[in-house]
């Protein structure tokens, strides 16, 4: 989680700096989730997701070199400089990408569970969404899908309270996003998205159904994210008060506190796990900014399936 807050303060200090361009979605305040759920996972698995993705993919055992590299559009990301921020992709991982178009990840994902149980190659999909994307019709047509299939897929609702900047009292009718899952139905759970322990003891039970029963489950997790939608967003639609109180729940501080209380012989880990966090951090940051641009002749690659 500590690698994850500090890829994404890089990043939005190298944005600033004009060295990232397009947009950037940061993960800063979501991290529990991302550790928790991924953390549950097998290698072979795979993880598909929206925009929101850079802490997801490093979870999934991506490098902060080629995230970030990927980042300053450079040949050596994870999606050779084509992807960007709101696309990161690295089929050597099993991170099936990150989906620009709300919802759209979802039938994806279940195509994605529809696929291994049709090989019988013992995989399980994990779908990650915000609580944005389960008004949007894509949503309903993957959860009926993977309920009627009874695939084995894991949809993630990381409920960070707000769809861009609309509040969630202004966008569902109830303030719990599982209860979709009734209508399907499938199996469902509310989860505190920050604590990372709780996040993962319930993924891994999800995703073992999966695995052993071929049965999905819809898994809401509250959280919250700390900056805006965007580096553009100012947002300014939230009081600081309400931003200072979630602060008080920052899952990395509950994380470290856990540590101290319940595993005191690996508390005094925890600087030797900072400083080797910030030396790669660094190591990524200078990997990108030496990387080369992609070549321009090579502009139609990834596109188009030679003959």
């Amino acid at each position: 989680m500590l690698l994850m807050r500090r890829f994404e303060e890089e990043a939005a200090k190298a944005y600033t700096e004009r060295k990232i361009g397009g947009f950037l979605h940061l993960y800063i305040g979501q991290e529990a989730v991302g550790a928790g759920v991924i953390g549950a996972l097998r290698t072979d698995d795979y993880v598909i997701s929206s925009y929101r993705i850079h802490a997801q993919y490093l979870a999934k055992g991506g490098s902060a070199r080629a995230g970030m590299a990927e980042l300053f559009g450079k040949e050596t990301g994870c999606a050779k400089g084509r992807g960007g921020s709101m696309h990161f992709f690295d089929r050597s991982r099993n991170f099936m990408g990150g989906w620009g178009i709300i919802g759209e990840q979802v039938p994806i994902g279940a195509g994605l569970a529809f696929a291994s149980k049709y090989t019988g190659d013992g995989r399980v999909t994990v779908c990650f969404m915000g609580d944005g994307a389960v008004s949007i019709g894509p949503f309903h047509e993957g959860l009926c899908l993977a309920a009627l299939w009874k695939l084995p897929v894991v949809f993630v609702v990381e409920n960070n309270g707000y769809a861009m900047g609309t509040p969630l009292h202004r966008q569902m009718s109830t303030p719990d996003a599982s209860l979709r899952a009734l209508g399907y139905p499938m199996a469902r759970a509310t989860v505190d998205g920050c604590d990372v322990v709780e996040c993962h003891e319930v993924a891994r039970e999800a995703i073992e159904r999966a695995r052993t029963e071929s049965l999905p489950m819809l898994l809401e997790f509250k959280t919250y994210r700390y900056r805006g939608h965007s580096m553009a967003d100012p947002g300014k639609y939230r009081t600081k008060e309400e931003v200072e109180r979630w602060k008080k729940r920052d899952p990395l501080i509950l994380a470290r506190e856990r540590i101290k209380d319940d595993f005191p012989d690996l508390a005094p880990k925890l600087d030797h796990i900072a400083k080797s966090v910030e030396e790669e951090i660094a190591d990524a940051v200078r990997f990108a900014h030496e990387s080369p641009d992609p070549d321009v002749r090579d502009v139609g690659l990834y596109t188009y399936l030679d003959d």
